[in-house]
């Protein structure tokens, strides 16, 4: 399995909720001049519609995700003043 390094950093949002172990979610993300979606894992469950962090690639379009919060952004709101 290759690692797919273009898509690690990114940030996405889960379009199916992560069950922690119990398995994957999935996750939408603008790569490659596009958006393309991924089996995400995370440790943690994580609900649908959260905006999630790429922390690695498991190659096979499967990728780990954590809880992501845009700290330039005022708060908490997405497309906030952030002065």
């Amino acid at each position: 399995m290759t690692p797919d390094e273009a898509v690690v950093g990114r940030t996405g949002k889960l379009v199916v909720g992560t069950r922690g172990a119990d398995g994957p979610g999935e996750v939408l993300v603008q790569v490659r001049g596009g958006t393309e979606t991924f089996l995400a894992y995370s440790d943690e469950p994580l609900a649908r519609g959260a905006t999630v962090l790429v922390i690695e690639s498991r190659g096979y379009r499967q990728v780990v995700v954590m809880a992501w919060s845009d700290p330039l952004l005022s708060s908490g709101e997405e497309g906030g003043d952030a002065r």
